[in-house]
């Protein structure tokens, strides 16, 4: 009898915890790199959009987007993602006043899902005028 009632309230516990598993978001980005290619002095900026999907059980909410300098500028959907709803976060890169050449910046998005950090990039190579 002893050995029941424990087997039971393991099983019971099991349904509690299954049940109370947390609904959260998840972000999975198409690609996480968006090259440039090569473009002019005379064309300075440039801009893309990373596009991604929640994936997750619960909305998704972008708290920031922040780039690691300020040639890099990043926008992104303002409004919750539903789960399977789609969204993008757009970044333009101005090379005016830069060498040229080839760089690499990136952009960290931070989100209320999983993962809570992701970080894109963007590459190109900006010739000079002659």
């Amino acid at each position: 009898m002893k050995k029941i009632f424990i087997v039971m309230l393991m099983m019971l516990g099991c349904v509690n915890f299954a049940s109370a598993q947390k609904k959260q978001a998840e972000i999975k980005f198409e690609k996480s790199t968006i090259d440039y290619g090569t473009f002019s002095e005379k064309d300075p900026v440039q801009s893309c959009v990373f596009r991604f999907t929640n994936v997750g059980n619960a909305p998704l909410v972008i708290n920031q987007a922040i780039a690691s300098c300020g040639c890099t500028v990043p926008s992104y959907t303002k409004k919750p993602i539903k789960p399977g709803e789609k969204g993008e976060v757009k970044v333009t890169y101005n090379g005016k006043g830069k060498f040229p050449g080839h760089f690499k910046k990136s952009v960290t998005i931070r989100t209320n899902g999983t993962p809570p950090m992701v970080r894109l990039y963007i590459e190109g190579t900006m010739n000079e005028v002659k």
